[in-house]
C-alpha cells in the first residue's frame, strides 16, 4: 500500500544534524533531478533578491526563506516526517504513533515534494522553500522537470499493492499516477455537507486527510479499493465511491464531513 500525501508550506528548521545527502534519500532514480534542482535553486536565491522573490512568489518579509534556499547543502537536516508541518501534519502527528504504526509511516507514506520529487517520512532533509507551480531558471517548469521520473518511480513503489492519492493537484502535476496503476489506484477527496451541497472547504480537507492517514496506519493494509472502503467505512468514515470514467483513470471516494 502507497499513501500519497502532499508537503506542507510551512516546514521546521532542525537546529542539529548532517547536511543533506541527495544519494541517501528514498527513491534513487530521482537523484538526478533532485541534483539539477537543487543547484538551480541555490544559484537562484544566491542571485538577486528581488528576482528570487518573484521566482518563488514571497515577499522581501519572507527573506528568510532566502537564505533557507542559499543554505539547502549545509543547513542541518531531519527526518521529513518532522519537517512538515500544518494542518495535515499537525493530525496526522507522527511523532504520537505507536512503534508499530510509525514502522507502516515509514513503508506506507510517501510525500511529494517540488524539491525532492518525493520523500520517505524518515528522509532526512532540509527546511526549503519551493512550491510546485514553479518555474525554475536553469530548470523550467516544475512539473515538467518531475512528471516522468516520478510517475516512473510510483510503479516501483507501489508493487503490487493499492495507491491512495491524497496529493493536491498542484503536487499530481509532479508526478500523476500512471494507467498502469489506475484501477488499483484511489483518489481521495474531501467534501462538506453544507446543507445538500458538497464543498471543499481548504481546513477540512487538510485536516481530513491527516487522520485518514493516522487511521490506515492503525489498520490492517487494504488490498484493494473496494477493501479500502470497507476500512474507513468501518472506521467511522462517510465515503462515497465513484468509478473510473474511462480506461487510464483512477477510482475516487469522497469523504464527506460535517465538520472537523
Amino acid at each position: 500500500m502507497l499513501i500519497l500525501l502532499p508537503p506542507s508550506e510551512g516546514k521546521e528548521s532542525p537546529v542539529s544534524g548532517g547536511p543533506l545527502a541527495l544519494p541517501q534519500l528514498s527513491f534513487p532514480t530521482l537523484t538526478d533531478t533532485r541534483m539539477a534542482v537543487t543547484d538551480a535553486l541555490v544559484r537562484l536565491c544566491e542571485g538577486p533578491a528581488a528576482r528570487a522573490r518573484t521566482t518563488l512568489g514571497i515577499s522581501i518579509r519572507q527573506d528568510g526563506e532566502l537564505e533557507r534556499n542559499r543554505r539547502l547543502l549545509s543547513a542541518p537536516t531531519a527526518p521529513a516526517g518532522e519537517i512538515y508541518r500544518g494542518v495535515l501534519y499537525d493530525a496526522l502527528d507522527l511523532g504520537s504513533l505507536g512503534t508499530r504504526a510509525r514502522g507502516r509511516a515509514a513503508k506506507d507514506l510517501a510525500i511529494a515534494s517540488a524539491l525532492f520529487g518525493l520523500v520517505r517520512v524518515n528522509d532526512h532533509i532540509p527546511a526549503y522553500r519551493l512550491s510546485a507551480n514553479t518555474v525554475l531558471p536553469g530548470v523550467g517548469r516544475l512539473s515538467a522537470a518531475w512528471r516522468d521520473v516520478v510517475s516512473v518511480a510510483l510503479v516501483a513503489a507501489a508493487g503490487r499493492g493499492i495507491v491512495i492519492d491524497m496529493r493536491s493537484s498542484a503536487y499530481v502535476s509532479l508526478g500523476p499516477v500512471p494507467a498502469a496503476l489506475a484501477d488499483r489506484t484511489a483518489v481521495i477527496r474531501v467534501l462538506q455537507d453544507r446543507g445538500g451541497r458538497r464543498v471543499v472547504v481548504s481546513h477540512h480537507n487538510k485536516a481530513t486527510k491527516g487522520y485518514l492517514t493516522r487511521t490506515l496506519l492503525h489498520e490492517p493494509r487494504a488490498t484493494s479499493v473496494d477493501g479500502l472502503v470497507r476500512i474507513l467505512s468501518g472506521a467511522g468514515y462517510r465515503v462515497e465511491t465513484a468509478a473510473p470514467r474511462r480506461e487510464g483513470d483512477p477510482w475516487t471516494l469522497d469523504v464527506i464531513v460535517d465538520e472537523v
